[in-house]
C-alpha cells in the first residue's frame, strides 16, 4: 500500500514539474515582452532578443512616451477607449442575446429545434474569412462603415456561445420553471430571474471569451474602420509600423498596456470561468 502510495506521489511530483515547465514556456513571451518594453529600440535589435536584465539600459521612457500622447503615440488613448466601448458592447450585447437563444434551444420543445441547432453547428464550421466579403457588402448597404455598430453587430450572435448556453440550459433543473409558471412569472420573467442567475457560470465563461475576442479582432475593424479617430488598438499598433517609419518603444510598451484590461477581466471572473467550462462541458 505505502509502494503504491509513493508511486502516486512519485508521478504526481512529476505531473507538477511538467505543468510547472509548460507554464514557465508559456509565459516567456510575455517576459520578454514586458522586458522589450523597458530597453530603447536600438538595444532591441542589436544583439537580437535579449532577455537579460540590464538595469542600465532599462527605464520607463517607452511609457511614459505613450501616457505623453507626443508622437506616434498621439492617437494611442483614444484608440484604447474605442477597444474598450466596442467590447464592452459587444461582450453585453452577445451576452444577452446568445445566451436567450442558447436558452430556448435547450429547454423549450418545438418544431424546426433540431434544425436550427444544426444550422448553428454549420455556421460554426464556416472560416469568417469565406463570409467576409458578403458581410462587407451588407455594412455599406446599412451604412455603417466606419462606425462603432459596423463593428459590432456582424457577430454579436455567434454560434459558439448559443451551443455553449444551450448544452449549459440543458442541465438546469426544469422544476424551477413550472414553479415560476405557478406563481405567475412570463417566460421571460422565467428566463431573467430564474435561469440567468443558475447560469453565472456560463455567463462568466462567456464573457470572458467573447471580450477576448472582440479585444484582440483585428482584421474584421481593419476592413470596416477608416479613420484613425475610429481605429481600435490592434489596429492602432499596427499602425507604428508602417513604410513611413517604424516605432518599436511605442509598439511595444502598447501592447504590454493592452493586455491590462482582458487580465483584469480573467481574475475577476476566474473562479465562473473554470466552473462554466467544467459545468458546460459535461451536460448536455
Amino acid at each position: 500500500m505505502g509502494t503504491r502510495k509513493n508511486k502516486i506521489n512519485g508521478a504526481s511530483v512529476l505531473l507538477l514539474a511538467l505543468f510547472a515547465a509548460l507554464a514557465v514556456l508559456m509565459l516567456f513571451p510575455l517576459y520578454a515582452l514586458i522586458l522589450a518594453s523597458l530597453k530603447p529600440a536600438a538595444e532591441l535589435f542589436r544583439y537580437g532578443l535579449n532577455v537579460r536584465w540590464d538595469w542600465a539600459l532599462m527605464s520607463l521612457d517607452n511609457y511614459k512616451t505613450i501616457f505623453a500622447g507626443s508622437g506616434a503615440a498621439g492617437h494611442y488613448f483614444t484608440w484604447y477607449k474605442n477597444s474598450l466601448v466596442i467590447t464592452a458592447l459587444f461582450t453585453v450585447l452577445s451576452l444577452l442575446f446568445s445566451s436567450m437563444v442558447g436558452y430556448g434551444l435547450g429547454v423549450y420543445r418545438f418544431r424546426g429545434q433540431n434544425l436550427i441547432f444544426t444550422l448553428v453547428l454549420v455556421v460554426m464550421m464556416i472560416p469568417m474569412e469565406i463570409i467576409i466579403l458578403p458581410l462587407y457588402e451588407l455594412t455599406i448597404k446599412l451604412k455603417l462603415i466606419n462606425t462603432v455598430w459596423g463593428v459590432i453587430l456582424p457577430f454579436v450572435v455567434a454560434p459558439l456561445p448559443i451551443f455553449f448556453f444551450r448544452q449549459f440550459a440543458q442541465g438546469l433543473p426544469k422544476d424551477f420553471m413550472d414553479a415560476g409558471r405557478i406563481d405567475g412569472c412570463t417566460e421571460f420573467g422565467i428566463f431573467f430571474r430564474i435561469m440567468v442567475p443558475l447560469m453565472a457560470p456560463a455567463f462568466g465563461a462567456i464573457a470572458i471569451l467573447q471580450a477576448m475576442n472582440s479585444w484582440n479582432n483585428f482584421l474584421w475593424p481593419l476592413i470596416v474602420l477608416r479613420t484613425t479617430e475610429q481605429f481600435t488598438l490592434p489596429i492602432g499598433l499596427a499602425s507604428f509600423v508602417s513604410p513611413l517609419g517604424n516605432h518599436y518603444e511605442e509598439l511595444i510598451s502598447g501592447a504590454v498596456l493592452a493586455i491590462v484590461p482582458i487580465l483584469i477581466l480573467f481574475l475577476f471572473f476566474q473562479r465562473y470561468f473554470i466552473s462554466g467550462l467544467t459545468v458546460g462541458g459535461v451536460k448536455g
